[in-house]
């Protein structure tokens, strides 16, 4: 192992344990995913915090720069400078760095094709090269990675590192004295059972992320135009909403599909946000994260859903998406008995990780989807809006 002894840091940041600290929860110790990884809310109240410097003036104490942000489970990180490097193992909280216009210090993700940059394509001026981004699942996740990158911060939750990669915490309490912290939640997912701390809604948990990089302005400029849009979204939506399935094809052509029904975790955002109803969840069919098996054409045609919408890795591209799913869907015997592939109602499923930039296209492509008549082609926000966020142009 390298020695650290004589590393120089930019930043010097402490950890305080919170009362819901991490541990070893139950749950998997190992990394099966479907295609290779599985990176599947009101916490404590936070803020910054200007700690006073002990050699003030004679009429009081000057400020310095340091600051804190708590969140569950970590609980509260001190930090005395803006981190400069960092990187998050699942994509939702990648793309929030990016969103407040740190994308630059971004130097590595989980996996590649879990991030879905080619939204950002639709932005002017903003951008991440994915392949510069060290790719951190390796058939496993080695420690050595991270001493490595010798990042700023880790924005991800230790307790995915446990229960999910199967490090123990005399790993991440090496790592927070010899590298940086971690801070974070799993917030994509709502079916672990080690989750038993606060789980953060999606803008919940990029406020804290605003908090460390000191980007309020940036965060409340995202917040209102989310509320803008989904304000209009919602009032346009039908009184009657259809039932939707989410799945994941364990193969292609899929014969199976891996199950993520619509519920707390920040996965489901778009699906909630528009109403509709949860087919898998109320037919008594286990999300993945719980169940870790697959469903077959036999117990969907059971559930019958509406719409049937299809996650891959490296998103759906219409072409594809027609012949190695739909036409393999109205050919196959008992595929072809569902109502959504009778009715043309299979679609794009979207990606599982979506931070505020990700889940504004999620957003309005499935408003698209689901609700054609009202919402087809229809762009529902103005991405040179989003530019001018991340941009600073406020």
């Amino acid at each position: 192992m390298v020695d650290r002894t004589d590393r120089t840091r930019r930043n010097v940041l402490r950890t305080t344990a919170a009362a819901a600290g991490f541990g070893v929860f139950a749950g998997c110790t190992t990394l099966d995913e479907p295609n290779g990884d599985d990176e599947s809310g009101n916490g404590n109240e936070n803020g910054t915090e200007e700690n006073e410097d002990e050699n003030g003036d004679e009429n009081g104490t000057e400020e310095s720069d340091s600051y804190s942000v708590s969140m569950e489970p970590v609980g509260t990180v001190e930090f005395d400078s803006v981190p400069e490097t960092w990187f998050s193992y699942t994509a939702d909280y990648a793309d929030m760095g990016v969103a407040l216009g740190h994308g630059d210090g971004l130097s590595a993700i989980g996996l590649r094709n879990r991030y879905a940059t080619h939204f950002y394509d639709e932005l002017p001026d903003v951008s991440v090269e994915k392949e510069d981004l060290t790719e951190l699942w390796q058939g496993s996740t080695d420690r050595e990675v991270f001493y490595s990158l010798e990042a700023d911060l880790h924005l991800i939750d230790p307790n995915f590192m446990i229960n999910r990669l199967g490090w123990n915490e005399e790993y991440i309490d090496d790592i927070e004295t010899d590298v940086a912290p971690f801070l974070g939640n799993t917030i994509f997912s709502g079916g672990y059972d080690w989750h038993d701390y606060t789980r953060y809604s999606l803008y919940e948990a990029f406020e804290k992320v605003a908090d460390v990089f000191q980007e309020q302005d940036r965060y409340e400029a995202f917040t209102d135009l989310h509320d803008e849009v989904l304000s209009d979204v919602q009032s346009r939506l039908p009184e009657q909403t259809p039932d939707v399935a989410v799945l994941f094809p364990e193969s292609l052509p899929p014969e199976a599909f891996y199950p993520y029904t619509i519920g707390s975790g920040t996965q489901s955002k778009q699906w909630n946000d528009l109403n509709v109803g949860r087919a898998l969840a109320e037919s008594d069919v286990d999300d993945f994260a719980a169940s870790r098996g697959t469903i077959d054409y036999e117990t969907l045609l059971e559930v019958d859903p509406d719409i049937i919408a299809i996650r891959q890795d490296d998103g759906v591209h219409d072409a594809d998406f027609q012949s190695d799913i739909v036409e393999h869907m109205e050919d196959h015997p008992v595929a072809s008995k569902l109502s959504a592939v009778q009715n043309g109602r299979v679609i794009d499923g979207g990606r599982i990780y979506q931070g505020p930039i990700i889940n504004l296209f999620q957003l309005e492509q499935a408003a698209q989807d689901v609700y054609p008549d009202e919402f087809r082609d229809e762009q529902l926000f103005d991405r040179q809006r989003v530019s001018d966020i991340v941009n600073g142009n406020i």
